[in-house]
């Protein structure tokens, strides 16, 4: 079982990633410090209900969201996320390894 904090992290960044947002942009969004989204994002810190809600906010996401891009009865009105879930889950290992690759350098911020 992957560690909530660091699935925690891990759904934060990529949120962050995909608004185009650095560490210091969430952070003040969020208004909390960048040294806390940082630690949040590699897992080694959690988080009290409290920053939950501000990152969420921040990031303009359901908080349930930074703890799974699943939820039931439909709650998340995605369609694409789902569409991108649901092909991912008929990969083999190596093709997941590859397509993370491949999302890294795509998303990587712009310098």
């Amino acid at each position: 079982m992957v560690d909530l904090r660091k699935r925690f992290g891990r759904l934060v960044k990529a949120h962050r990633v995909r608004m185009r947002l650095t560490q210091e942009a969430l952070a003040e969004r969020a208004k909390i410090s960048t040294d806390m989204v940082s630690k949040i994002e590699g897992g080694s810190s959690g988080a009290r209900f409290g920053v939950i809600t501000q990152l969420a906010e921040a990031l303009g996401v359901d908080p349930a969201e930074l703890f799974t891009p699943d939820l039931p009865n439909g709650q998340l009105q995605r369609p694409a996320l789902t569409e991108i879930t649901s092909r991912l889950a008929s990969l083999s290992e190596s093709e997941l390894l590859w397509v993370r690759n491949l999302l890294e350098t795509a998303l990587q911020p712009k310098a």
